[in-house]
């Protein structure tokens, strides 16, 4: 419990929100997306699942070890497909340096994916595979939400970490 606490003051005292971004792509994502009023879910990590596939119109998604959650996206969004490849969207509870690497050697990311990663504040395990993930050279994109954490691989992007309140 204490870790939470001090991981919550730190996260907030380097968040942001969409005044601090000067990525065009993820000012765009924060405003026209996740700041929406609308709200699909009362967990924030599944609210902002639901937010970012309606706003970029995935068509195939991956949910690891939630069937709960899959249902939910199925009902909200009938004509995702699951599990297809390559897929535009992952969510997964937790994910490490090796599982990210397994991924994305078998050809289940385009350039265009995103892998949404729940609870990466959770616990000091999950932060710490967070940070050693998100140094990866090929995450070009990482964005800490406190309750959830987004990556992208878009090689046309410039490698940037943001912190944004949600």
């Amino acid at each position: 419990m204490t870790f939470k606490i001090f991981s919550y003051i730190k996260f907030l005292l380097r968040s942001t929100n969409q005044h601090g971004v000067h990525s065009p792509f993820v000012f765009a994502y924060m405003t026209q997306c996740l700041y929406i009023k609308k709200k699909f879910h009362r967990k924030k990590s599944i609210n902002v699942l639901l937010k970012t596939i309606g706003y970029f119109g995935f068509e195939t998604v991956s949910i690891k070890n939630n069937g709960a959650v899959k249902e939910l996206v199925k009902q909200t969004f009938p004509k995702v497909g699951f599990d297809e490849k390559p897929l535009d969207l992952l969510f997964v509870d937790e994910m490490d340096m090796t599982s990210f690497q397994k991924i994305r050697s078998e050809g289940k990311l385009h350039n265009d994916s995103l892998v949404l990663i729940d609870s990466i504040h959770g616990n000091q395990e999950n932060l710490e595979q967070w940070n050693r993930l998100i140094a990866l050279p090929e995450i070009t994109v990482s964005i800490d939400m406190y309750y959830c954490g987004l990556i992208s691989i878009r090689r046309e992007q410039v490698k940037e970490h943001f912190t944004i309140r949600i």
